[in-house]
């Protein structure tokens, strides 16, 4: 099939091939920020082949992994048709398989992507460590993705999806939701339109985690659960017994299973710095951390992370702090008495030359500090696109439109790399510089075994 050449225009009126194979890393991330249109493989069943209607209004979707996040993504593609369920633990996703009793159920994703060919697409939300393969194994069927956050276990797999996307032209999207929302979009206006001079530092906080981290493996044995498949829920990760102590949602601070607290909130709270400052443009930087005690087993209870950018061409140096276990930057002087900081619990500071602008979570509610500098300012004019609904459904419509949606792996993937680079400083502790082009830490080689990971045999990428 021939496809037709198109361009889109970005807000800064730059015009952007949207048939391109052959992207620059820079080129990928900076059409994945402005909603480039890239190409798709569009199913058969939607050009009308073989017999079947064309073209179709709903798109077929299998959920994996949906005792948590996932029930949450299927309930917002109630608009679409849920064709296959497949979760390893039978009891925790119980309820879902219920609700949907018209979908085929499966217990191991490989045998239902090779079972069942009407799928055209999945959402994925399963532990972090089967994110990667799960991703990798549906885009080389030509399946779009839906992939929960963070996209990847390690920075090695970010740059293979990402690679990936592009090679089999598929539609992808990270679930980090507040990457469709309007405040976000508000901040990167914000910034561009100078509202507080040039950028130079950002203070970034999360109260995760909220389940234990800094401890040891469990040394006991109990039996594994009858409606749980252990060994398909291990996936790449290393053989070990089944504990209670991982599953389900405590995962998260496991090494070999989750991401910790950077991992688990990053792609929420770094998301308006990594867009409005363009961080994904530097082709080096450094991060270093410090935390309470580190182990070969779990994520710390508590860390800082510092990521420093350094000046390049028309970019400013850029220091980020991230602050995770309840710990806090300074409170700024210009904030009113009484008044949250951020978003309370979670939020986002960042500071110009002339002010600061303050936000929660997911870059919902920014002003600028105080309030009578934000009521004095006059917005600029809305120049990016806005998403129309949930993100879920800018993931759809980009699949029916032969499209990249906003959070597409161009730019959440380079975006899963850096936060991910977090955990690499904090288990290597030391100092890291960081080559973005050659993907390694130029000057502590041993931190590069944090990078990646090794695989169980029978488990690949």
């Amino acid at each position: 099939m021939e496809h037709k050449k198109s361009t889109k225009k970005t807000a800064n009126s730059e015009t952007i091939p949207t048939n391109k194979t052959g992207l620059s890393r820079r080129d990928f991330i900076s059409g994945a920020v402005a909603g480039f249109t890239g190409i798709t493989i569009v199913p058969r069943h939607v050009l009308g082949e073989n017999g079947h209607t064309a073209p179709s209004e709903k798109l077929n979707i299998a959920g994996i992994g949906i005792g948590g996040m996932g029930k949450n993504n299927l309930e917002n593609l109630s608009s679409e048709n849920i064709v296959a369920l497949c979760d390893v633990d039978e009891e925790y996703a119980g309820k879902i398989f219920e609700k949907y009793p018209q979908a085929k159920k499966y217990t191991d994703y490989r045998k239902m992507l090779e079972k069942q060919k009407d799928i055209d697409a999945v959402i994925i939300a399963t532990p972090d460590h089967t994110h990667a393969v799960i991703s990798m194994a549906a885009m080389q069927l030509g399946k779009h993705v839906y992939c929960q956050k963070p996209l990847t276990h390690s920075v090695f797999e970010a740059r293979r999806l990402t690679e990936a996307a592009r090679r089999y032209k598929v539609t992808t999207q990270m679930g980090n939701q507040g990457h469709s929302g309007e405040g976000v979009r508000l901040i990167c206006e914000w910034i561009a339109d100078g509202a507080i001079g040039p950028v130079r530092q950002v203070l970034c906080w999360t109260d995760r985690p909220i389940w234990p981290q800094g401890i040891d493996r469990p040394t006991d044995t109990p039996p594994v659960p009858s409606t749980l498949d252990w060994d398909l829920w291990l996936g790449p990760a290393a053989l070990r017994p089944y504990h209670p102590a991982y599953t389900p949602f405590k995962w998260r601070g496991w090494w070999d299973f989750g991401t910790g607290a950077i991992g688990d909130m990053a792609c929420h709270i770094l998301d308006p710095s990594f867009w409005a400052l363009k961080l994904g443009n530097y082709k080096r930087f450094t991060i270093e951390a410090s935390s309470t005690k580190v182990n070969n087993e779990s994520a710390p209870v508590a860390s800082v992370i510092h990521y420093d950018f350094p000046a390049q061409n028309d970019m400013p140096a850029v220091n980020l702090h991230w602050y995770d276990g309840g710990l806090k930057p300074q409170r700024p002087e210009e904030l009113e008495p009484g008044r949250k900081m951020g978003g309370g619990d979670c939020g986002t500071i960042f500071v110009g030359d002339k002010g600061k602008i303050m936000c929660g979570t997911y870059g919902e509610n920014p002003r600028i500090i105080p309030e009578t500098k934000m009521k004095a300012y006059k917005l600029p004019p809305k120049t990016l696109p806005r998403v129309e609904g949930t993100h879920e459904q800018d993931w759809v419509r980009a699949c029916k439109e032969d499209r990249q949606a906003c959070s597409n792996f161009g730019y959440s993937g380079p975006f899963t790399e850096m936060a991910l680079l977090g955990n690499v400083a904090i288990r290597a502790g030391q100092k890291l510089e960081w080559d973005v082009e050659q993907m390694q830490v130029t000057n502590v080689p041993e931190a590069n075994q944090y990078v990646t990971r090794e695989y169980r045999q029978g488990w690949t990428l």
